[in-house]
């Protein structure tokens, strides 16, 4: 007879691997709600290919004159 350990199982949990995780493995954490994030800066990528336009056009251009 195979003895087995005590863990409590999770009915929600299909697969035979996920029942027998702890419950605390599964819980899915809420995020902060949609005022309190911090505020992302969205325009760093415009910043990038401005610089990285002007740079090329600054190089190529002095190559040619």
């Amino acid at each position: 007879m195979r003895t087995r350990p005590l863990v409590l199982t999770t009915e929600s949990a299909r697969h035979p691997f996920r029942q027998r995780l702890p419950q605390h493995v599964l819980r899915v954490v809420e995020q902060a709600p949609a005022a309190k994030r911090k505020r992302v800066d969205d325009d760093s990528d415009w910043k990038l290919f401005g610089l990285s336009f002007c740079a090329f056009f600054t190089a190529f251009y002095s190559f040619i004159s």
